[in-house]
């Protein structure tokens, strides 16, 4: 039975896309949490959304919608955060309230039936990718691992010390705006499948459970990717068998592997062995 669920062409497309996806989101997300950017994918994807409602209304192609305003945002934040009077916390602030706003004020216009069927922008749906949805996801694939690779030793000089590596003549603040972009296409990929107010997880949390076991960043990178795969096919499974929301599921998995990971992480043992070792001492000092 299992083995002829698999053999389904649509099973096949969505393990696809779950490969696709849970590798750009997550490898995108060493990223986001090791340049403290978590609240970039929270606001990118917010904007993701506010982009397919308003393409919706339009009659446009969501995905189209979501993709230009991923990017209008990505846009935004750097400048923004380099030449404002204010910090990225207050930047992302800003550009969240007003995606969001546009995004349930074109809903409130929409009637009842079309309401109901943008939600899917919401919560997505990985079992019903269209090819549309499916080059989409292969393009943000390739852009994202593609760049990674080519730029790694760049933005790993960027990620250790941002002015440091302008100063030894590296485009510090164009490999930044470059990675934020990335985060905006990454979104704007993922929209469908995942959800546009649930993507922002899937890029957080694998990179969050791959922190807790190593600090090497290639090891990073290939631990998170794992990981979102991983959530991404059981999520998918439990979807198709339970009749859950795959977006839903998806995320749900990721944050148990968090859990498993952070439990069992090296890290604490270390920290602990510190805390004793620092208790010994004070003790023995007094």
């Amino acid at each position: 039975m299992m083995m002829g669920v698999f053999a389904c062409e649509f099973m096949q497309r969505a393990l696809l896309v779950g490969f696709l996806g849970g590798v750009t989101c997550s490898v995108i997300g060493v990223l986001v949490i090791d340049m403290n950017l978590s609240f970039v994918g929270v606001s990118i994807s917010h904007a993701a959304f506010a982009g397919g409602v308003i393409a919706y209304f339009m009659c446009i192609n969501p995905l189209i919608g979501a993709l230009v305003f991923s990017l209008i945002a990505a846009a935004a934040i750097g400048p923004m955060t380099d030449r404002g009077e204010f910090g990225l916390d207050t930047s992302l602030g800003i550009i969240f309230t007003v995606m969001i706003g546009l995004a349930f004020l074109f809903m409130g216009i929409m009637s009842e039936t079309d309401r109901i069927k943008v939600l899917y922008l919401i919560w997505g749906s990985i079992l019903t990718v269209t090819d549309f949805d499916l080059k989409t996801i292969i393009v943000a694939f390739v852009l994202v691992v593609g760049l990674i690779t080519v730029f790694y030793k760049e933005i790993q000089a960027v990620i250790f010390n941002r002015e440091i590596a302008l100063s030894v003549g590296l485009p510090a603040s164009w490999i930044f705006y470059g990675i934020l972009f990335l985060i905006g296409i990454t979104v704007a990929g993922n929209l469908q499948p995942i959800g546009g107010l649930l993507v922002s997880s899937l890029i957080i949390v694998p990179a969050a459970a791959a922190y807790q076991l190593t600090y090497n960043l290639k090891h990073l990178f290939l631990i998170s990717a794992a990981f979102g795969v991983i959530s991404c096919w059981l999520g998918l499974l439990l979807s198709y068998y339970f009749a859950l929301p795959s977006g839903a599921s998806i995320i749900t998995l990721s944050c148990l592997i968090f859990l498993i990971a952070n439990a069992f992480s090296p890290k604490r043992k270390v920290k602990r062995v510190k805390s004793l070792r620092e208790g010994d001492n004070s003790f023995g000092n007094v």
